[in-house]
């Protein structure tokens, strides 16, 4: 393990007025994105948007690190240049999502546990071969009356720990994502209360398997009212609960927190970022690592059409500047409509 290469790629990609692009779409994901503009999911056209995307002028300037896919790091653009080599001539980090998702925990009706660590060690290695230096696992937390149970949090935070361990000893730094989903009825007070079990149960499991923190970074989701609750919190609210969760879960060692969007809409995901940077200084870097949030308009913008390709890539270059505005709290929401 080399601490300080670690530690330089982790705070690089928290730099400050930048953020991660989560590009690591499943195949069935980006398939569903591509079903609502009425475009066919095959290899070429899942290569060409991405292209799109890793060649927008002046996104490296917001823009620090990408997550690509399996199927993605292994492709290259138009003339031949391998996609992790053109990030990174941009000066933009190439990394992969490894885990091979969320299976049904045994024993366990209704939880989760993610999997993907079988043979993790040698496909670490290939992914550092072909230009990874950072890498994403996503665990998920469901609430109901009853869950998530003790047994979910200590399974997952020992699998996202193992997980972390081997990415290191790799040199790749591992970012680390407890998802708690926000679908159902809960209150933002009982979201906060599982986000921070959660985070206890992670960061134990980090310690106790040597894991060496300023070399990682968190993917947490931010605390929000169930998506299908009767009273919505402000985002005032989220960001002032947020925090408050981070304050007593998160370790200052660690160098950055990079949120996870999970299901806001475009706006609500920059303005509540920006609201949390408003509230510092803070121990650690507050950053994101926007998937849809990033993409979504410049998906529609494209369409599948070659001729659209300057019109989605100035819609990501205009969610990407938004976002590195709300690193440092300078993000306004009159913004959106320049």
């Amino acid at each position: 393990m080399d601490k300080s290469a670690l530690t330089a790629t982790a705070e690089a990609l928290v730099a400050p007025g930048k953020g991660i692009l989560a590009a690591d779409e499943s195949s069935g994901t980006i398939k569903k994105r591509f079903d609502s503009i009425s475009v066919e999911s095959t290899e070429d056209n899942r290569r060409v948007y991405r292209q799109m995307l890793f060649t927008t002028p002046g996104a490296s300037d917001h823009i620090s690190g990408v997550i690509l896919f399996d199927e993605t790091i292994r492709q290259s653009a138009d003339d031949g240049t391998p996609f992790p080599k053109l990030l990174a001539g941009q000066g933009v980090i190439p990394g992969i999502k490894v885990d091979t998702g969320a299976k049904p925990l045994a024993g366990s009706e209704g939880e989760t546990v993610t999997e993907g660590l079988d043979g993790l060690r040698e496909r670490l290695a290939e992914y550092y071969e072909l230009g990874a230096r950072f890498a994403k696992w996503r665990a998920t937390y469901t609430i109901t009356d009853s869950l998530p149970s003790s047994y979910c949090y200590d399974v997952n935070a020992h699998a996202l720990a193992r997980y972390a361990a081997l990415c290191q000893e790799a040199n790749i730094v591992p970012i680390v994502e407890p998802e708690v989903l926000m679908d159902g009825t809960h209150t933002i007070a009982r979201a906060a209360n599982v986000t921070a079990h959660a985070l206890g149960a992670l960061y134990r499991a980090l310690f106790d398997q040597g894991v060496y923190l300023p070399g990682t970074l968190l993917k947490p989701n931010m605390c929000l009212s169930g998506y299908g609750a009767a009273e919505q919190a402000s985002d005032e609210e989220v960001a002032k609960t947020t925090i408050g969760v981070f304050e007593y879960t998160v370790p200052a060692a660690v160098p950055g927190i990079v949120f996870l969007s999970g299901g806001q809409s475009d706006e609500q995901a920059t303005a509540r970022l920006n609201l949390m940077n408003q509230m510092g200084p803070h121990p650690w870097q507050l950053s994101f690592s926007y998937g849809r949030a990033l993409q979504a308009p410049a998906l529609k913008a494209w369409g599948g059409k070659p001729d659209n390709l300057g019109a989605g890539q100035a819609a990501y270059a205009k969610r990407a500047r938004l976002n590195g505005l709300a690193r440092s709290g300078d993000y306004k929401p009159e913004m959106e409509a320049a």
